[in-house]
């Protein structure tokens, strides 16, 4: 059976398309056609005249709903965080778990690997931040947990996870080559992130395997007109970075100034955490912003649907393009089948209107919400 989504703004690869039907057929998108070229023998829904853009992804936040990934590290966390994001019109996330002990990292995995196969199909798998950071550069992390990698511990975390463990947040600068080359072809999507790196350290890893940064501007060195650091190597070799875009993380004021930079290569991430009073991560909400008990800034309450909000309202650009930084840009890192709104792409879709209300969620090509 095929289905058709008519009455419809298709928002995909950086354009708004009216007029148009989308066709999903076994879980994928089979065609775009014009809306009065619908076959007969569809199944047709009218969707009231919405915006529809590629599921949204988001590769980077620890919990929802009182439960945190870091503290409660079980199944049921996973399943609360598929069913909220779901109701989000999030399609696709990395779970994330923060710098811990290797037994909590160790479960982490175990539950990843164990849920996989009774997930809803939101869960694309385990982000790792932490605990292979620089501890100058620690932020909200532990910093009791905070170490150098070896090529022993990361080869029994890898052969554990059995693919489960899909990307990896480290401080490069502080890892031996060897232990970066095996998680590179390895598969694990590497992260520079809380990192005190230096310009020519910088220069020297980003794309060379590094094809990533974690949260520009936050828990890394900043720019000096005689010290520039790390955020010019950044700009410069332009690896996929995420950004925190709730102009609390960073001031929208830099924040264009990065998407400036980095164009097709910055994409949003909601860094976002859920209120908690026990384990090492106790987050209160102070009614914009998570923090820790000692007042340090630990984490967001956006959605991805807030995010794009904020790239067009406060980052100069296009709701197609806002959208590209929740869907296409994050889809290209992680290599995923989603991001476009085109024939053969997973037929994961978000439904809102004008005013950025979600009006409805399809994940491979059936309605959840």
């Amino acid at each position: 059976m095929t289905t058709a989504l008519h009455n419809l703004q298709i928002i995909s690869d950086g354009q708004i398309t009216k007029g148009k039907a989308i066709l999903i057929s076994g879980g994928k998108i089979s065609g775009i056609i014009a809306d009065n070229a619908i076959p007969q023998d569809a199944e047709k829904k009218d969707m009231q005249g919405a915006y529809a853009a590629p599921g949204l992804i988001d590769l980077q936040l620890y919990g929802s709903g009182g439960r945190l990934l870091s503290i409660d590290t079980d199944e049921a966390t996973l399943l609360q965080m598929e069913t909220d994001l779901l109701a989000l019109g999030t399609t696709g996330f990395f779970p994330t778990i923060s710098t811990n002990t290797d037994e909590v990292i160790e479960q982490t995995i175990r539950v990843g690997r164990s849920y996989r196969d009774k997930a809803k199909g939101n869960f694309l798998g385990i982000h790792l931040e932490g605990p292979f950071l620089n501890p100058v550069r620690r932020g909200a992390h532990n910093k009791d947990f905070i170490k150098k990698a070896s090529l022993g511990l990361v080869k029994k975390w890898l052969d554990m996870a059995e693919g489960v463990v899909t990307m990896m947040t480290i401080a490069p600068e502080l890892q031996d080559q060897e232990v970066i080359d095996y998680l590179h072809n390895s598969g694990v999507i590497l992260s520079s992130g809380h990192s005190n790196a230096t310009y020519a350290e910088g220069k020297r890893f980003l794309n060379k395997p590094i094809p990533a940064v974690t949260h520009i501007y936050n828990a890394m060195p900043q720019m000096h007109h005689r010290d520039p650091g790390y955020i010019p190597a950044i700009f410069e070799e332009r690896p996929y970075t995420s950004i925190v875009p709730d102009g609390i993380h960073v001031d929208f004021v830099m924040a264009r100034l990065a998407k400036r930079e980095l164009g097709d290569k910055l994409f949003f991430i909601t860094d976002s955490v859920t209120e908690t009073n026990h384990g090492p991560y106790q987050h209160k909400f102070t009614g914009d912003r998570y923090v820790l008990p000692d007042g340090t800034l630990s984490g967001s309450c956006l959605t991805m649907l807030k995010c794009i909000e904020n790239g067009v309202k406060h980052f100069g650009i296009s709701l197609p393009e806002s959208v590209n930084m929740a869907t296409l840009y994050p889809a290209q890192l992680v290599k995923l089948n989603k991001g476009k709104i085109d024939a053969g792409y997973d037929a994961d879709l978000t439904f809102f209107d004008e005013n950025y209300t979600l009006k409805g969620t399809y994940l491979a090509g059936k309605q959840v919400n």
